[in-house]
């Protein structure tokens, strides 16, 4: 139905170390990557396209750990 739990509190542990806001854009819909619950509602099934907003001193850290963490995931 969406992203599940324990893979939406991996997103936010990974996030939540990082002083950038993190944002995750699904159509015109958006939440702070760093709650859980915001992440549970976006309903963001397998294939889903999603846009990660990202603004702060640390925020190619952030996409390269977002990115590293889908990677895990997905093997």
């Amino acid at each position: 139905m969406g992203l599940h739990a324990r893979p939406a509190a991996m997103l936010v542990q990974t996030v939540t170390g990082y002083k950038s806001t993190v944002k995750i854009l699904k159509n015109d819909f958006e939440v702070d990557a760093k709650s859980i619950t915001g992440i549970m509602t976006l309903a963001a099934g397998h294939g889903t396209k999603l846009k990660f907003v990202v603004d702060g001193p640390d925020e190619n850290e952030v996409l390269d750990a977002i990115e590293n963490l889908f990677t895990r995931m997905k093997d």
